[in-house]
């Protein structure tokens, strides 16, 4: 291709087209074509970037490695911009840029961009707001990418705090069902065995025997196996059933009072009396269990639904920092009851609201949360503490991990930068929480030595509504 073809095919460039022939001829000069076939790297991950290319022809795409595998997160066809751009701080690009097609591009080495900058104005102009574009594409698209990072986390987390409610929801549904069907058969019984008032008064004694709190509390395994052979025997005495005794064992009945209504009823009755008076007992115990799990279930999606905010502020409001704190902690509790890590809160009384973004602050939490939980060894400790400091909360993350050594504490903030091996960790999340802090007007300080890492947030106080004059 000669120089004036070069020239004329820049012309038509997508983005260089507005610019004036003679810087246009200026970048043709200058620059080298370069052509690459399907697959050819055109700069590798974590590789220095040469310089700015001008895409003539074909189709390229970047591909990061993410948690979930190789993804592409951003590609460039004919007409477009890429690799490092005047002003540009780009120094390594976060995954590996690799041609789709062949292509043809026109190569910028970035030794030039000072002459560059100087000879084309105009060129020099269209790229910087194409470099402002890129940067609001790229923050778009690690804002989704650790948004979806920390759904993936919340619904695995979910999952397994869902599945022990839920379960013993079912598990406590089949066995009410089968003492309903028990209670049935024995009031059949009881109908039929023209009971007089007092031993219908004798019966109500009993199972209100039943119903009393047991002293002591909840049995050993031992102290249950003792208290099973105890009324198996007294069944035994009285010519009844003894697979009745576990039955009997589950409620409070003392052997008192089943004397006092076998001195009332005998028989068939006497065991009606006791399926109906047993079953029932399990039938309030079960249902108080299956509202206990239900609550937990409320419990979790309440969390969730103040985790996630839902209802998103489009301004900052005052928002109340203990709940967001405690919603974040039950997220993420699976992850530390897995690793056995303790994970505290403690919050000052009477801490002032806060001024920000719900969702975001949380977002901020959970990553901040589950960095410190990835660092912790098995049995580990977080604490979460939240104190108001003049003007301002301060919210301190704690860890008693190994620390993070002083040449990498000045480069966790930056984009990409992670000390996860590759495929365990974007390398965004301290960047998202800084960019994020920023936008709710808060700022974020780190201090570490082995044993004891600390992430410090500072938040402004919402300011306190005026009263009305009276």
């Amino acid at each position: 291709m000669s120089p004036s073809e070069l020239v004329d095919q820049l012309t038509t460039h997508t983005v260089l087209s507005a610019a004036p022939r003679e810087e246009l001829a200026w970048l043709a000069d200058h620059g080298v074509v370069r052509q690459l076939a399907t697959g050819d790297v055109l700069s590798a991950r974590d590789a220095t970037v040469a310089g700015m290319y001008v895409l003539l022809a074909g189709h390229i795409a970047m591909f990061v490695q993410r948690p979930s595998g190789r993804e592409k997160t951003m590609e460039w066809r004919t007409g477009d911009v890429l690799g490092a751009l005047p002003y540009s701080r780009l120094s390594s690009p976060p995954g590996d840029t690799i041609a789709q097609e062949p292509s043809t591009l026109l190569a910028i080495d970035r030794s030039l961009f000072p002459a560059l900058i100087g000879e084309c104005h105009q060129v020099t102009a269209i790229l910087v707001h194409r470099m402002v574009d890129r940067a609001r594409l790229f923050t778009s698209s690690d804002l989704r990418t650790e948004k979806m990072a920390s759904l993936g986390k919340l619904s695995a987390g979910l999952a397994h705090e869902l599945n022990n409610p839920a379960a013993a929801i079912e598990r406590s549904a089949a066995v009410l069902d089968d003492r309903l069907a028990q209670a049935e058969r024995a009031t059949r019984v009881l109908c039929k065995a023209r009971l007089d008032e007092e031993q219908l008064a004798a019966i109500e004694a009993m199972r209100s025997s039943c119903l009393a709190s047991r002293a002591g509390g909840v049995l050993s395994p031992l102290q249950r196996a003792e208290r099973e052979e105890t009324l198996a025997d007294w069944l035994a005495a009285h010519a009844l059933d003894e697979t009745l005794s576990p039955l009997l064992a589950e409620t409070a009945v003392t052997l008192d009072a089943l004397d006092r209504i076998a001195g009332q009823v005998d028989g068939d009755a006497l065991d009606a009396v006791l399926r109906w008076a047993a079953a029932g007992c399990a039938v309030r115990e079960l249902a108080s269990e299956i509202q206990e799990a239900a609550m937990r279930i409320t419990g979790l999606v309440q969390a969730v639904k103040g985790f996630t905010h839902m209802d998103q502020a489009t301004m900052a409001e005052p928002l109340d920092l203990p709940t967001n704190l405690a919603n974040t902690v039950t997220v993420l509790k699976s992850k530390a009851r897995r690793k056995e890590v303790a994970v505290a809160i403690d919050v000052e009384p009477g801490l002032p609201r806060v001024l920000g973004f719900v969702g975001e602050l949380n977002q901020v939490w959970s990553n901040l949360i589950d960095n410190a939980l990835d660092a912790v060894a098995t049995g580990g400790r977080i604490d979460v503490t939240a104190r108001c400091e003049s003007t301002h909360v301060v919210v301190r993350v704690i860890d008693d991990g190994p620390g993070i050594q002083p040449d990498v504490q000045a480069r966790i903030f930056e984009p990409f930068f992670s000390t996860k091996p590759v495929g365990q960790g974007t390398g965004l999340g301290l960047d998202i929480v800084r960019r994020l802090l920023q936008h709710n007007d808060a700022t974020i300080e780190v201090e570490s030595v082995p044993g004891r890492t600390e992430f410090r947030v500072r938040l402004r106080v919402a300011a306190a509504p005026m009263e009305s004059a009276s």
